[in-house]
């Protein structure tokens, strides 16, 4: 079997796959683990029997710090090293259309590899992560930018530092009939966050929708996703697997020669 793995800022998110069928998914949060012996311990507690059949694994990170750890915790697992995305030698299959490739992060790409697969293209990949991302696939699979914006937490947590009168609030599911205007601290920092993000969301696809085609279709993905994607009338789409999918995709283009 096969581990699949996405280090983000926030959590790393390890999928297990059995040839393309998922059987198992394990969230982990980023930076809570600080050893190779503690990444085998988590893996091995998380997925129990299943550890004993993990042929190989395929990463991609965005954290430096934790990327040699895991890659030296997986290959004891799996007496394998595994297959880096980013590496030099990893074909991801598609154009990488900006001014300097090496910039576009591992995730990203990751994304892209997994739109292709997996939907209609062109495409918008709405990624709410640490950071909320859009991400433009051509039609022939390339990637061909994106635009950055703090995450929907890191906007919370930057408000409440900056200013020392305003409360702490958690993100969490909002309804769509909350007030736009806050009769209190508490629902008008809610209002600003939730509604914030929907207009930023709506205005941003908008835009790239009227300079590369009304048709493009709008895949949501991240741990957020689902607290925005059914109040945000133009995405079409919610794939919260979309990056361990499109890990998938790549070890199968670089080293799969068979079911794993």
């Amino acid at each position: 079997m096969l581990l699949a793995i996405d280090v983000g800022n926030t959590n790393i998110v390890c999928a297990l796959y059995d040839g393309t069928t998922q059987v198992g998914f394990q969230r982990f949060t980023s930076n809570q683990i600080d050893s190779v012996d503690g990444y085998v311990t988590a893996i091995a507690d998380a997925f129990g029997d299943d550890v004993a059949a993990m042929q190989d694994a395929v990463i991609a990170s965005v954290v430096p710090n934790v990327t040699p750890l895991l890659c030296e915790a997986v290959e004891r697992i799996t007496k394998r090293a595994p297959l880096l995305v980013g590496s030099k030698s990893v074909d991801l299959g598609i154009e990488v259309r900006i001014d300097n490739p090496d910039q576009a992060g591992a995730d990203r790409l990751v994304n892209a590899v997994g739109a292709r697969a997996g939907h209609n293209l062109p495409a918008i990949i709405l990624d709410f992560g640490t950071a909320t991302t859009l991400d433009l696939v051509a039609a022939d699979g390339g990637y061909e930018g994106g635009i950055i914006a703090p995450g929907v937490n890191l906007s919370v947590d930057a408000l409440e530092m900056a200013a020392a009168q305003l409360p702490s609030i958690k993100v969490r599911a909002w309804d769509a009939d909350l007030p736009i205007l806050g009769k209190n601290t508490i629902s008008a920092m809610e209002s600003g966050v939730f509604w914030g993000y929907v207009g930023l969301i709506d205005g941003l696809l908008a835009r790239l929708r009227a300079q590369y085609g009304e048709d493009l279709t709008a895949i949501a993905t991240g741990g957020l996703a689902i607290l925005f994607a059914e109040h945000v009338s133009g995405i079409t789409a919610v794939d919260p697997d979309l990056t361990v999918k499109g890990l998938v995709e790549i070890y199968a283009l670089n080293r799969s020669t068979g079911p794993i």
